[in-house]
């Protein structure tokens, strides 16, 4: 109750104490088809004018504009008061969820049916003063197959319900000792008991009036508060009655029905949603091989726009006879759902491999025995999608014929891409901030047909070492968000090779420059590439050529050996409690080191042999550094050294009593806080006059005077 006087205070004052309008709240989420706010202050010039707004990639909404828009919404006010005005928004649409080949534009064709923002406008004289951004987010209402039957329901009427008017009538047909008001009771039965009626309401009387009562309390012994929080109830208003035997009932009479209205429900569709398992015709999960924890299997589920390319390895003795190494065109079509009530079948291509090198990584230098032919290598899926729905599904698989000695290691790649369009559907890294964990992405610029600028998306790569560590086998792994790494590879070097040392550094610097192929890095996670704003340019420090090379012949000088990638990032919001990060800045910079033969102890081939060679390191590094929003000002002395009144480090802060009337208060004009406070002073002052230690003050001054 005084939390409620206080709020209504607080409104009160804000409408009084400046002659501007206000939205109170400024911000609604509206997931149902009626919203309404309160417009506060002087509103007999303002005129409410309703828009549909689309905000920016950034979240930005437009300033408010007194232009009104024609909206599927109907707009309306009612005076609440002098100075409230209740603003009302219902929605003019059903919400209905359209059936199959329905021509009825009043009903939703999805499930989401509203997805909008609207900007309410009070303007005066065609210059806005305040605005109410509503954030419309509404599904369709899904009637089930088996809403009920079609038999009419009749309601009963409540009239011929007794509500227990005699409460301690317990026994139906029979007369309750020392209950007078009991009708079962002849008149010989009250003489008995007549001078011993239950009291209260067991006896069909009202009960004693409670203490909160206004008609109770007197002057003499009624506290301060009491003349301000008592109740005045009616003496009938008893919350025991209706709590035990009703009596009997009449059946009532045949009234007003209701009928529910035949209306067809909507078919249910699998929709797919990103992750979602792809389904086929049967209902069963539509698998690829993928690796899951480490090690391939043979049957994993496919998640939609979820792009995948993963590589198994298998020791083969004998010729492979069955699935995934062994396939069949017609075992990979495949009818599977759309998401959209159809299906669809994979259409698959072969293509025979003639250079194997890349599938077979190992194999003896016995003589062939068994020639396995068909053998499926690569196996290359293309989902096409649109929607929630997939629209073709292209396969091309490679086949080959191996030689299968005592042992062949076979290599197969599995892939998975999803196109909309031709253009390869990309997950994001944050919604709209980058998320920790996540690749940062890159681009290139990319000119469309219709000279339109695009950003081609790419990712910015460390070294990752695979087998043997070498740099040849060229694998690399994306930069994850706020995760500092350092990995590398090795290069083998030969005295030869020291003796061109241009030919080295142009070597070493193109395998470097292959980590990073973009020139622009997406300021937050979820970049439009069509926008150039979302995106920054990415500064490349270039090497200092202008210094002499002294190169030996067994040394070489201004190897950049290490590349180091610095980002910056900044906080700038919250959203659900998460920081909402985006870079501000990433720079690319390279080390460089000498490269000479280290020839002691006994290792002294490498000098002694041309040919033979030594490994030398190539590395590559990442660290990220989060901007400070503001550093604020510096800690007075007071505050290093009594830290019990440092409202961080305490769960009471006695600062902070009178912190709506202070300077760190930024909630509202410091001038509207400050005279909040001076009433609520008055208030105190108030009722310490008329409470009773006034009272009890000036009954002892009369007392001393006389």
């Amino acid at each position: 109750m005084a939390k409620e006087v206080y709020m209504f205070l607080l409104l009160f004052s804000s409408a009084q104490t400046q002659n501007t309008v206000v939205f109170q709240p400024s911000y609604l989420t509206a997931t149902g088809p009626a919203v309404s706010a309160l417009l506060l202050g002087n509103s007999s010039d303002v005129s409410l004018n309703l828009r549909t707004v689309f905000p920016s990639s950034t979240g930005v909404i437009g300033p408010p504009s007194c232009v009104a828009e024609a909206t599927q919404w109907v707009l309306t006010r009612e005076q609440v008061g002098k100075t409230a005005v209740r603003v009302h928004l219902n929605l003019d649409k059903s919400l209905r969820l359209c059936g199959e080949n329905e021509t009825d534009t009043d009903c939703c064709p999805k499930s989401l049916c509203v997805l909008e923002t609207l900007q309410v406008s009070a303007c005066v004289g065609g210059t806005p003063q305040a605005s109410l951004v509503i954030q419309a987010k509404i599904y369709a209402l899904l009637v089930p197959a088996n809403a009920g039957s079609d038999n009419k329901t009749s309601i009963p009427n409540q009239v011929y319900q007794p509500l227990g008017s005699c409460p301690c009538d317990l026994t139906f047909k029979s007369c309750d000792v020392r209950c007078c008001c009991d009708k079962d009771c002849s008149t010989e039965d009250l003489k008995l008991f007549e001078s011993q009626c239950l009291l209260g309401p067991f006896g069909g009387q009202v009960s004693p009036a409670p203490d909160y009562q206004c008609s109770v309390q007197s002057s003499e012994n009624s506290p301060d508060w009491f003349p301000f929080l008592c109740v005045n109830s009616s003496p009938e208003n008893n919350p025991y009655l209706g709590l035990f035997y009703q009596g009997d009932t009449i059946t009532p009479k045949p009234g007003p029905t209701f009928q529910r209205p035949p209306l067809s429900a909507p078919v249910p569709v699998n929709v797919y949603t990103q992750g979602s398992p792809i389904l086929t015709l049967n209902d069963q999960y539509f698998t690829i091989p993928q690796k899951v924890l480490g090690l391939c299997a043979n049957n994993a589920p496919v998640a939609f726009l979820k792009n995948f390319k993963v590589k198994c390895v298998t020791l083969l003795r004998t010729c492979p006879t069955g699935s995934p190494l062994q396939t069949l065109p017609m075992d990979l079509r495949v009818e599977v759902k759309n998401g959209q009530g159809g299906d669809v079948i994979v259409d698959v291509t072969d293509e025979v491999a003639t250079d194997l090198s890349q599938f077979i990584s190992s194999t003896d230098a016995v003589a062939s025995s068994d020639e396995c032919e068909n053998v499926t290598l690569a196996l290359d899926y293309k989902f096409y999608w649109k929607g929630n729905g997939i629209t073709s599904i292209t396969l091309t698989r490679t086949v080959g014929t191996i030689s299968v000695n005592d042992s062949v290691m076979l290599t197969t790649r599995y892939s998975a891409v999803f196109l909309n369009g031709e253009i390869m559907g990309e997950p994001n890294s944050g919604n709209p901030g980058y998320q920790v964990g996540r690749p940062v992405i890159g681009g290139t610029v990319d000119t469309l047909d219709s000279n339109t600028v695009s950003i081609q998306r790419t990712s910015i790569n460390l070294w990752k070492p695979v087998n043997d560590g070498m740099c040849s086998a060229n694998e690399k792994k994306p930069v994850l968000f706020g995760e500092n790494s350092t990995s590398g590879c090795l290069l083998p070097i030969s005295r030869q090779n020291l003796t061109q040392c241009d030919l080295l550094r142009e070597t070493v610097t193109s395998l470097q420059a292959a980590l990073t192929t973009a020139t622009y890095v997406a300021r937050s996670g979820n970049p439009n590439p069509l926008t150039l704003t979302d995106w920054m340019n990415i500064s490349f420090v270039t090497l200092n050529s202008s210094t002499a090379m002294e190169d030996t012949a067994s040394s070489c000088y201004g190897i950049p050996s290490h590349q180091h990638i610095r980002v910056w990032s900044l906080i700038t919001g919250m959203v659900e409690g998460v920081p909402q990060r985006d870079i501000r800045a990433l720079q690319v910079s390279y080390s460089l080191s000498t490269w000479e033969l280290d020839c002691g102890g006994s290792d002294v081939f490498p000098c002694v042999d041309p040919a033979e060679t030594q490994l030398f390191p190539i590395t590559s590094s990442v660290t990220f550094t989060d901007i400070p929003i503001s550093t604020g000002p510096p800690k007075t002395r007071f505050q290093i050294n009594f830290t019990e009144y440092d409202c961080n480090r305490n769960d009471v802060c006695w600062p902070e009593l009178a912190f709506p009337i202070t300077k760190y208060y930024t909630g509202e004009p410091y001038s509207q806080s400050l005279a909040k406070g001076l009433i609520l002073v008055f208030f105190f002052i108030t009722a310490s006059i008329l409470g009773t230690p006034w009272r009890q003050i000036r009954q002892a001054w009369n007392s001393a005077s006389l």
